[in-house]
This record gives structure tokens, sequence and C-alpha cells, in this order.
């Protein structure tokens, strides 16, 4: 197979995101929680600023990079160029406590928190946005996307085993923090070339920066724009873009749930001395590569059926095996062991086909409104509006859970599956079952009213110009 040089450039970025957030939302809540000891106050102060800022960041980098005149921001390239040195330089703020610097008490915990995910989130967003916007705008065919989608799947399974590596250096919470942290710089430091590399190669089928427009020797463009709320009417008419939104919210709550608290609910209702050493080390690698592997998997189903029903059949399964595990009960640790696997590896499978029917949305849109250009990271930004407090909302309420039923008194137990009380344990298995099979019965029931059901070839973007 000829290599596609262009899908190469794009999913190079995937490969740093990759890295960086599979250890970042792995870890930060475990690390605060056990590590920092941050109170159940300052965390949740944390994550209501973070909600904040986390739904309003979005939407205002995606208009100024729709929007702005300034090339730097309007060409989804070099947004991803320079934004690179911050995104690195913001993913490692969690890792290293600000206690070093002399500062003490419950608030400096709290502030850490407070400014680790917020400097994250948004560079993140800057870099991701722009690299979303890529996604609609590299090529106009559905074949050549999901080319595209099999380049990134793969880029995230490679960058997977940078969770692998910290997990094997990084076994407690009391030993190996100094390995973890030189980990962490390691993978910053490769992930800011990989971005480098996407900002200087990738190209694009029509640039967004000069569609409609001309350029002026200062680096800015002349086009005119629409005014903020009259885009953000336009966005939100869409039945469509409604429905995806209300979809993905609880989509990424459970991604978020998943992400933050298989490990902590691992150690409790399995633990690693339960099962042999190398099935518990395969258990907490596998959620990040089983996913990939599963996108990859499915890609004639994609090709066949359309990424309408292979989301749609996706939440049947997330439906259907909550009810199974429970009915086997707590002390089937192979059920639960399976079960971990596939709840935390199925719902992020679904979330990387989601930019197969974003993109759908703005071809559609464009196509409506006649547009000279694609206001694709508008449209991703606002997206983010509506989902990205459920990123907040996740760990807040099952932190507030666990900590009723005294999560906190069982740290630093040597044995913590032995070590936990009986409600504790029960409360955790009550909400690994319980969160999966509610979402999955609200997605099915609105997913069913998505319009863009079919799968068919994107508009050609030179004819809608002509």
């Amino acid at each position: 197979m000829e290599l596609n040089k262009n899908a190469l450039a794009y999913s190079a970025t995937t490969l740093a995101a990759t890295m960086m957030n599979s250890i970042f939302t792995f870890y930060y809540v475990k690390i605060f929680l056990n590590v920092y000891k941050i109170s159940n106050y300052w965390f949740n102060v944390a994550q209501v600023v973070f909600l904040i800022w986390n739904a309003i960041n979005d939407p205002l980098f995606g208009y100024f990079q729709d929007s702005s005149t300034w090339m730097v921001l309007r060409k989804r390239r070099l947004a991803i160029l320079y934004g690179a040195p911050l995104f690195a330089v913001s993913f490692l703020t969690p890792w290293f406590p600000w206690t070093w610097l002399g500062l003490t008490g419950d608030w400096v915990v709290g502030l850490h928190l407070m400014t680790s995910l917020c400097l994250y989130d948004g560079m993140f967003t800057f870099v991701l946005l722009a690299q979303c916007a890529l996604f609609a705008e590299i090529s106009t065919q559905q074949e050549e996307r999901q080319t595209t989608l099999k380049y990134v799947q793969v880029a995230s399974i490679i960058g997977s085993t940078a969770l692998l590596v910290s997990t094997n250096v990084y076994q407690n919470e009391q030993n190996n923090f100094k390995s973890f942290q030189a980990v962490c710089i390691i993978v910053a430091f490769l992930s800011w070339l990989l971005m480098r590399y996407t900002g200087m190669n990738v190209e694009v089928a029509v640039d967004a920066s000069v569609s409609g427009s001309g350029g002026n020797q200062d680096g800015k463009t002349s086009k005119e724009s629409l005014p903020l709320f009259t885009l953000l009417k336009q966005i939100l008419t869409q039945r469509s873009f409604v429905c995806f939104v209300a979809m993905n919210f609880f989509q990424v709550f459970h991604v978020t749930f998943c992400s933050n608290f298989f490990l902590i609910f691992a150690e409790h209702l399995i633990g690693p001395g339960v099962i042999p050493a190398v099935l518990y080390s395969l258990l907490t690698g596998s959620v990040f590569l089983v996913p990939r592997l599963l996108v990859l998997l499915t890609s004639p189903l994609l090709a066949k059926f359309g990424s309408y029903k292979v989301i749609l059949w996706s939440f049947y399964v997330k439906l259907s095996l909550p009810v199974v595990v429970f009915l086997a009960g707590r002390s089937n640790i192979w059920a639960l062991y399976f079960f971990l696997i596939i709840d935390n590896s199925l719902p992020d499978a679904t979330f990387s086909l989601f930019n197969l029917s974003v993109s759908d949305i703005i071809d559609a849109d464009m196509e409506k409104y006649q547009r000279n250009a694609p206001v694709s990271s508008m449209i991703f930004g606002t997206n983010a509006l509506f989902t990205k407090p459920a990123q907040s909302l996740a760990p807040m309420m099952v932190v507030h859970i666990l900590s009723w039923y005294g999560y906190k008194d069982t740290q630093g137990n040597s044995k913590v599956s032995s070590g936990s009380p009986g409600q504790l344990l029960d409360a955790m298995f009550f909400l690994l079952c319980i969160i999966p099979l509610i979402i999955a019965m609200v997605q099915i029931v609105v997913w069913a009213f998505y319009p863009l059901k079919r799968p068919k070839k994107a508009q050609d973007i030179s004819k809608i110009l002509l």
C-alpha cells in the first residue's frame, strides 16, 4: 500500500496528543487525590472553574481560527506549528508540585489543579481544534477521510505505548514518581517534534485562510466574517448538529468517567494481587490499545454501512453489557475483568468515529449557507461548548459519591481490594454498571433523530466555490 504522506503528517499530531492526553487523563485525578492530598472542597472548586473555562474556550478559539484576519490563527497548519511548544509545556504542569517552591496549604494544591487543568485544556483546544478542522479540509471525499482515520488510529495505538511505559514506571503513589516525571518530560519533547512535523508538512484541499479572500503583506487575510452570534445561530438551528451535540455530551461524560476512574476501580474491585501480574498489566494497557484496534477492524463496516449505523450498534452493545455484568455480580472477577476492558474501549473507539459525523455536518452547513469556506473550527468549538462540561461533571459526581462511601479512608492500604469496605465496593460496582446503562439508553433515543443517516460522498468544495 502506498504511503499517504498527507495522512501521515496529519496523524503525527494525533500521535503527540494521544501520548500526552492518555497520561494526563489517566493520572491527574489519582495523583492529586493520592499524592498531593487535595481536599474535596478545592477539588470541586478547581473542577467548577475548569468547567466554565472548558466550555467557553472552544467556541472562542473556533471563532478566532475561522474568522481572524491573522494567518497564525486562521491557517490550521500554523496554529498547530506555533501552538505545539506551549501545548507540550502545559502537559508538564500537573506533575511538578508547587510545594517545591515553598508554597504549602490546601489552596496551593487547589490552585495548582485549577491552573493545570485550564492551561492544558486551553492549549489542547487550540491545537486540536485546528487539527479537527484540518480533517474536514484536507479532503472532500469520504474514502480519503476514512483512509486518514486509519492513519489516525495507528498513530493512537503507537501513542498509547506512552501510557504503558508510564504504568510500568509508576507503580504506586510512593515509589518511582521522579522516574514518572522524567518519562513525562520525554513525552512532552517528542510530542512537540511530532506536532512541528504536522505544522510543516500537512496540505489541505481548500485553505480556509485564503478561500474567498486575499492575503496581504502583514500576514493577515481580508476575509469578511459573520458576527459571532449570527454564526452561532446558524449552527445551533441545524437539527443534525443539535442531535449530535446531545449524543456527544453523554459520550464525553462516559469517556471521562472511564479514563479518570478506570485505574481506581480496577485496583479496588479486582486488585493487582487477585489475578496474575501479567493479566493485570494487560488490563491497564489494553484500554488504550483496544479502541484503536476496534476502529481499524470496523473499517469495512464503516465503508459498507456508514458511521451512523456503526455508532448506533455500539450503543446497543453498551446497553447490554452492564446488564450481563450486574447479573453476574461483583464477586465474578473475570466478568469484571473483561467488562472493564470493553466498557473502557468501546466508548473511546466510538468517539473516534465522531469526526466523520462532524465532517458530514460541516459539509451540510457549507452547502446550506453557501459559504466560501467551511467554518470547521467554529462547528467543532460550538460542539465543545456544550459537551466539554461533561469532563468536569463526571469526576465531580463520582468523587463526591466515592468520598461519601469512605474512599479516602482506603488510601495507603497495601491491598486495596481487601482493605476496602463492602459499601464502597458496592458503590463502585453500581456506578460501573448504571452509568453506561443510562447513557446508552439516552444516546439510542437521541441518535434516532439525527438526520444525516445515509453515508454519502462529501460535497466537492471546489464546485460550491464556483
